[in-house]
């Protein structure tokens, strides 16, 4: 993976983050809400009015995609929808559909601009970029795994939403980057890119379900991580997995160590989080920023 300079990246992200963090409402703070960010690739923290939480959690959804939704802890009391919002939405406004109890309704929410910048790799085998007919099939059925694990639905989940850094290093690829693989343009960043040696430890960033494990095409040795209401961590080119499918994980617990497997060009970690069937910024997530500032 090409290396970029660090502090192009996440010094102003960590200053994001703090900034935003200031403006967040009493109840973010105060329940560990992950960091508003309503822009592609970002979080939208919608109340959910009226508010009434004696009665059952509502079924909200986005773009046909069930919706997390928590409870605040501070007063007024109210049901928070946390909405990951697509790479590639449009500036302007978007709705979530609302069921609660008997009734049905909309709410809206607005979409800021952002602009990412673009990043060239070269890959040195060329079935990497432009697969042959007979990696095709493969493709296709990890695909469907993903997809599955993407689209899948459980209950489970902790009180605090923030995360762990599942390994110690610098970003070397920020999300949403729009990427040229050999100059030709393919799919944004889905996720961020951690450098960090061969062989050092990937510990799950919050308790989960392992949903998927195995060796992809692209994304070399992977494991999927079920964390409740939609939010899905996955972790490729690990040099070994060391979980299995099935698994319970609790937070800091392994599941695998740092490698080069698939298509990439240097050790590190590609972690990418799923909120509602969306990829968004991993970043938004994360407990302890000045992590990124570790060797």
């Amino acid at each position: 993976m090409k290396q970029y300079p660090t502090h192009l990246f996440w010094r102003p992200a960590i200053l994001l983050s703090f900034l935003l963090f200031l403006q967040l409402p009493a109840h973010a703070a105060t329940i560990n809400l992950p960091t508003e960010q309503p822009v592609p690739g970002g979080i939208v923290i919608i109340p959910i009015i009226p508010a009434d939480t004696d009665n059952a959690r509502p079924t909200i959804h986005f773009q046909a995609h069930r919706v997390m939704v928590v409870k605040s802890s501070v007063p007024p009391a109210q049901w928070l929808a946390i909405v990951g919002i697509p790479r590639s939405a449009k500036t302007g406004a978007h709705s979530i559909k609302i069921q609660q109890g008997k009734q049905h309704r909309t709410q809206q929410f607005h979409v800021e601009r952002k602009l990412y910048p673009e990043q060239r790799i070269q890959i040195t085998n060329k079935r990497l970029v432009n697969p042959e007919k007979r990696d095709m099939n493969r493709i296709t059925k990890e695909s469907q795994i993903m997809k599955r694990a993407f689209t899948s639905w459980s209950e489970s989940g902790s009180e605090t939403l923030r995360m762990d850094w599942p390994v110690s290093g610098p970003i070397s690829s920020p999300f949403g980057l729009t990427r040229f693989f050999n100059n030709q343009p393919r799919k944004p960043h889905s996720g961020i890119d951690i450098a960090a040696p061969k062989g050092s430890d990937i510990q799950a960033p919050r308790a989960g379900k392992v949903v998927a494990t195995g060796n992809f095409f692209f994304n070399g040795n992977t494991v999927l991580v079920d964390h409740g209401q939609g939010l899905i961590s996955l972790f490729c080119h690990l040099d070994r997995i060391e979980t299995t499918n099935g698994a319970m994980l609790e937070r800091g617990e392994k599941i695998g160590t740092v490698g080069q497997t698939g298509r990439a060009t240097g050790p590190h970690l590609h972690w990418s989080l799923n909120l509602n069937n969306v990829r968004i910024d991993p970043m938004l997530f994360l407990d302890e920023p000045l992590n990124t500032a570790k060797p």
